[in-house]
């Protein structure tokens, strides 16, 4: 029985001469990863947009600041207002306040905010989740519905021109519970459940637990936390009538008069008021974009 002969190699039918399908496929995926840079970019930009006014405007005068069209370089720059505020209002003082009322609302937000949220995801208790829901949607309430009975127990408890007012009112809020709630969910339970069986408090493992692994989360709090109450204008408002107790954003109200205001020292306390807020987030930046990112995972 003769034996067949063997069948000839395949031969790859040649390529057309052009672009590898890798390459054509790279094409339109490096199109569109620069028309997303592009469209950030020209985000980041209307977002300095205002910034880039004021920094420009704390080096003007006072009736060069409104002109029409903006000049955004001024014409001379006026170095001296930086000098001149100091002298103008007690700006360090002003810059001390909101710096202690920021410092110390930060603190007992996060403490109590860290608390209750693990109490409201790692502790198992009857009906949690109806009075969490009802926590959280205190925060569809808008501020200005309780502004005046907040301001008449803080009146009759004679608190009112002091900084308790602020700081009691300010230490609890609905949105860190929330945010470290979230946070805590993405931990697994065994770790608790493994720590209460090895004879662990809950106060042990909220402290020597959730709290090492919850930086990212503890960062973002205080960040937002520390910004909001730097920026506030109307609790101080509110509550605080001394001049001595003033925090910056209600000291920069001294350069408005009854019939014209000088924008130009406006806007440089502006910029020394933001100098401290650009600090702190420069710092904890990695730690708020990780926190923020991190704390819709589950929930």
């Amino acid at each position: 029985m003769t034996a067949l002969p063997d069948a000839p190699p395949a031969v790859a039918p040649p390529r057309s001469p052009g672009r590898s399908p890798g390459t054509r496929s790279r094409g339109p995926r490096l199109v569109r990863t620069a028309l997303a840079y592009v469209c950030l970019l020209a985000v980041a930009l209307l977002v300095l947009v205002p910034f880039a006014w004021m920094v420009s405007s704390s080096l003007k005068r006072d009736n060069e600041v409104l002109t029409v069209p903006i000049e955004w370089i001024p014409r001379e720059f006026r170095w001296s207002n930086f000098a001149e505020i100091w002298d103008r209002i007690p700006m360090l003082t002003y810059l001390g306040n909101s710096a202690f009322l920021s410092v110390a609302i930060t603190v007992l937000q996060v403490l109590t905010g860290s608390f209750a949220a693990y109490g409201f995801s790692k502790v198992r208790f009857p009906g949690r989740d109806a009075l969490f829901l009802a926590y959280i949607a205190t925060i569809a309430v808008p501020w200005q519905a309780y502004m005046v009975p907040q301001y008449i127990m803080m009146q009759r408890a004679e608190l009112t021109d002091t900084y308790w007012s602020i700081i009691l009112l300010q230490a609890f809020g609905a949105f860190g519970v929330f945010l470290m709630r979230q946070y805590y969910m993405s931990i697994p339970d065994d770790l608790c459940e493994a720590a209460r069986i090895d004879g662990l408090s809950e106060y042990g493992i909220y402290v020597r637990i959730m709290l090492p692994l919850s930086k990212p989360a503890l960062a973002s709090l205080a960040l937002l936390t520390f910004v909001n109450t730097w920026n506030d204008y109307m609790g101080p408002f509110i509550y605080l009538t001394s001049n001595d107790l003033w925090t910056v954003q209600l000291g920069l109200r001294s350069f408005v008069g009854q019939y014209d205001a000088e924008y130009a020292m406006i806007m440089t306390g502006a910029v020394l008021s933001v100098l401290p807020i650009l600090v702190v987030f420069l710092f904890g930046q990695r730690y708020f974009i990780r926190g923020i990112a991190t704390s819709g995972l589950k929930g």
